[in-house]
């Protein structure tokens, strides 16, 4: 049987496979479909310093191969997920580590969140979320410039000994300079891809469908982009990467790890296959050994990655 653990800083998994940010809420929800136990880890929907509404209505909108969406982080704020969502995780699965995602306005929002998830025992990583493409200040913003994504890693990381793993835009014309300058300012592990900017049009009303006209693509079309962007951000940094981007199956979670991700993260398939992420995980040994891999070190990774 192949070996299918991975070891990662903060982070012990018993398989790579874990739900992305945004695509499994707190896990309440599919808790009833499964035992969260499988996972190798939980990341929770993104955090802020302030309850946030979100976007206004239509928030959702499909394609062809994916979804558009602009949800906008609505979340309630971190003090309710240190009084109630996480605690409820740490009850019912004590043993499954918990990565929060992390956003905000400003640096100092992002900073105070991060400080105050130290209460909580059982998270056991943070993921640095500069890459919201769906919301008017903060997010993307601070992750299409290298001295900004530097600055908000570096006064994230002086407050807290969790491991900080930078979540990554795609939407950028180079993401290398980007991941360079996180990793020099403090960041323990990077993950990407997030979602690119897209939008569509209701033909009968030549209006957007989306209420913030543009969204998040996420899906299956977008696989082959992140494939690229990990593949580039693995040639420039030793830095363990979550990989994430159009994960269905668990060929497309392989392909991630020969690209140069350490583990991998299932967004959208979540809202098709609510049982996405244990099928992934009970099919990857099986394919594994079909494609002769032992285990899931670094030697899996393409050899034209660095």
């Amino acid at each position: 049987m192949p070996d299918v653990t991975v070891h990662l800083p903060g982070l012990d998994l018993k398989n790579p496979i874990m739900p992305a940010s945004g695509c499994f809420g707190f896990g309440q929800e599919y808790s009833q479909f499964y035992d969260l136990n499988q996972l190798g880890a939980l990341i929770t929907k993104a955090t802020t310093l302030k309850p946030r509404q979100g976007n206004p209505t239509p928030r959702v909108a499909e394609t062809e191969s994916g979804m558009l969406n602009a949800i906008g982080l609505q979340n309630p704020g971190v003090d309710h997920v240190l009084a109630k969502e996480l605690p409820w995780l740490a009850e019912h699965y004590p043993e499954l580590p918990i990565i929060v995602n992390v956003a905000g306005t400003h640096v100092d929002d992002y900073a105070a969140v991060c400080a105050a998830l130290k209460a909580a025992p059982n998270v056991k990583a943070i993921e640095l979320n500069i890459s919201c493409p769906n919301v008017a200040h903060g997010g993307m913003e601070f992750g299409t410039d290298p001295d900004s994504a530097a600055q908000l890693t570096q006064a994230c990381s002086a407050v807290t000994d969790l491991p900080i793993y930078v979540k990554l835009s795609p939407n950028v014309t180079d993401i290398r300079p980007i991941a360079e300058a996180v990793s020099r300012a403090g960041a323990a592990g990077l993950s990407l891809i997030n979602t690119l900017v897209g939008e569509r049009f209701d033909l009968m009303t030549r209006q957007p469908i989306l209420a913030n006209v543009t969204g998040g693509l996420s899906g299956p079309a977008v696989k082959p982009v992140a494939l690229r962007l990990i593949q580039q951000v693995r040639s420039v940094t030793d830095l363990p990467i979550i990989g994430m981007g159009g994960v269905s199956t668990a060929d497309d979670a392989l392909e991630m790890l020969v690209a140069g991700a350490d583990a991998i993260a299932v967004g959208s398939a979540n809202f098709r296959e609510p049982l996405a992420c244990p099928n992934i995980i009970a099919d990857l040994p099986k394919r594994m050994t079909h494609f002769h891999f032992e285990n899931l070190t670094k030697e899996i990774h393409w050899e034209g990655t660095k």
